[in-house]
């Protein structure tokens, strides 16, 4: 007999991705099997739930309505299943999880003794690089993004907040000045990342929507954020950076924030990003949940300016 709770995210994906076939893909099931549970649910249901062409998937009257109540009922019940399942079963095996370069070896890295010491069963491979990763086609458990994160069919928890900042050391400040407004940073030898459009090595964003932009110049850009405050530390320019990678060096003093007329950028947030084609093994419960409290409402990166 199929299953209510397959009909119900076959019908949630379907209509996200307008494609049986897409929504069959992310689940793990064959296309037919996919439409079998479809056709199952508006059986049950008694209605039309998509206009189906050999081009085209629509929603009807029904199915809109219908989709409101599913995407409400779903992350409900994954949500109970999940906690059900990792309080039955000691989470064990090799847990995959995928961060930031600078983020993981800084903040994630140090929590790993305190969550070995709770869940010695599971064995923690941090992958760490700064390009998005495909969960699936990669094989990570879970992955941690920072901004705004954009609807992929994947679930996300939101870690903490992150705003930018722009800094220098003092003797680079001492030497030149201070920049008082975005348009000033045109007088500076700013150092760019090559993987940002909020701080690349030409353009810097600020505001809220990034709605603010001021064409920059420097002698030296870089993919990685450690590498342009290393940089900056010695004196070479200003970086903007999100304040998670230059908080040691703000502590230390070898930085000095700089307070200018225009608000930095909103990055979004960190998010803990895992994917809903299965329900969780316990390994990645426990590894949720200890992610969430280590940083929920907690500003481990906090900065006196």
């Amino acid at each position: 007999m199929l299953d209510r709770i397959t009909g119900m995210n076959v019908f949630a994906r379907a209509a996200r991705f307008g494609s049986i076939s897409a929504a069959a893909r992310v689940l793990g099931l064959s296309a037919a099997m996919a439409t079998k549970h479809l056709d199952a649910l508006e059986a049950r249901l008694g209605v039309r739930l998509f206009q189906r062409s050999t081009r085209k998937l629509s929603l009807t009257e029904a199915g809109q309505q219908y989709l409101l109540t599913v995407n409400r009922l779903l992350p409900e019940l994954e949500e109970v299943e999940n906690m059900l399942a990792s309080q039955r079963v000691e989470a064990s095996g090799l847990l995959r999880l995928n961060s930031p370069l600078s983020f993981g070896s800084r903040y994630i890295s140090p929590l790993m003794n305190a969550f070995h010491a709770q869940h010695p069963n599971v064995t923690v491979e941090l992958g760490l690089n700064d390009r998005v990763v495909d969960l699936i086609d990669e094989g990570w458990d879970l992955t941690i993004r920072t901004g705004f994160l954009r609807d992929s069919g994947l679930v996300s928890r939101k870690l903490t907040d992150c705003r930018m900042v722009v800094c220098g050391s003092p003797a680079y400040l001492e030497r030149v000045g201070s920049p008082r407004t975005i348009e000033d940073l045109q007088q500076h030898n700013c150092l760019g990342s090559t993987i940002s459009n909020i701080n690349s090595s030409d353009v810097w964003r600020f505001g809220h929507k990034h709605q603010h932009k001021i064409a920059i110049k420097g002698t030296f850009k870089v993919n990685n954020g450690m590498a342009l405050v290393a940089a900056a530390v010695s004196g070479l320019g200003l970086i903007y950076q999100p304040e998670f990678i230059v908080a040691d060096a703000l502590a230390r003093g070898e930085l000095t924030v700089v307070e200018l007329d225009i608000e930095p950028a909103t990055l979004g947030g960190i998010h803990l990003v895992y994917s809903t084609r299965h329900a969780y093994p316990a390994k990645m419960r426990v590894m949720i949940d200890f992610l969430f409290h280590q940083f929920q409402g907690k500003s481990l990166w906090a900065t006196q300016v």
